[in-house]
């Protein structure tokens, strides 16, 4: 893939198409979190075809809880450079909406512009927790019913995708109820959330006949290990592992923290770091460089 500069090279299709274009695909859509442009590269390069920008992974990679603190603004930097970088469509965590139903459009309209290709609404109240902790305070069914239609008018191509966090405290009963209210009100999709068992996940499956369901493997959570095979299997479209590339590059940062605090060199990481040639060949250094002829093509140091 050359450079996003090339005006030729982009794609013809808005993301919300080529979104739907992915899921509509045989087999279920495997969407892993990307925190950034750099991992959202690496995901393209092992192969995959759409990304997921979790607002746990974002968050923290500021420094901050996912508490629902950060602005629209903040998450469309990250969606500006996922898209750009990767050129791949991209399911992006909307949280709550930023607020009722203006600000949910508002959102919709920022993200699509930013070059999202999907987005999930969650029905939680501010503040809001990660799906997978305790005492979640939930929205009543109608107002984010009306969230939903809110985001539904408001796209163009985006598509909508309702969360539900209501199985916690209202079962499967509340959480399938739920599902139905937000389908009827416009969402293409529905995430239900921080299921435990793979009961459950069939039992949603079974009650929800005909909607498109998304699954959500994270590490660490209420939710069995099961793999993309597995959620296939029990009939689910699409699969997140929302911060697992997060949580493998701040273990590795933590490790060479340490180290260097040690040594007073990171000689020791040497091993386990990308190295120059292998960031550059990722980024495409040289191909933004033959762009423009003033720039002369860099050559990397001798090694050794």
């Amino acid at each position: 893939m050359m450079p996003y500069l090339i005006g030729s090279d982009l794609p013809e299709a808005p993301a919300g198409a080529r979104f739907r274009a992915a899921l509509a695909r045989p087999g279920i859509l495997r969407l892993p979190g990307a925190h950034n442009g750099m991992a959202a590269l690496q995901a393209r390069a092992a192969g995959f075809q759409a990304l997921y920008l979790s607002g746990a992974a974002m968050t923290a990679s500021m420094g901050l809880p996912d508490l629902g603190i950060i602005t629209v603004d903040e998450v469309a930097f990250f969606i500006r450079q996922i898209a750009r970088a990767s050129g791949l469509p991209l399911l992006v965590d909307g949280d709550t909406g930023y607020g009722e139903a203006l600000n949910v459009m508002h959102m919709v309209r920022t993200f699509e512009d930013a070059g999202a290709g999907a987005v999930h609404l969650e029905d939680q109240l501010l503040p809001k927790k990660c799906g997978h902790l305790n005492d979640k305070k939930l929205a009543s069914a109608g107002d984010m019913a009306a969230k939903v239609a809110a985001a539904a008018r408001a796209r163009r191509h985006l598509v909508v995708i309702a969360r539900t966090d209501a199985a916690a405290a209202e079962g499967i009963e509340g959480a399938v109820a739920r599902a139905k209210l937000y389908t009827e009100a416009g969402a293409d999709a529905i995430f239900p959330e921080a299921l435990t068992s793979v009961e459950m996940f069939r039992e949603v499956r079974a009650r929800l006949p005909g909607v498109k369901l998304l699954a959500n493997m994270t590490e660490f959570g209420r939710t069995p290990a099961l793999t993309a095979e597995e959620f296939q299997e029990l009939g689910y479209d699409m699969v997140i592992w929302p911060v697992s590339s997060l949580r493998v590059a701040n273990k590795a940062q933590e490790r060479l923290y340490a180290a260097l605090a040690r040594d007073g060199a990171t000689t020791a990481m040497l091993p386990e770091m990308q190295t120059r040639a292998q960031l550059y060949e990722l980024i495409g250094l040289n191909a933004f460089e033959a762009l423009d002829r003033s720039i002369a093509r860099s050559v990397l140091p001798p090694q050794g």
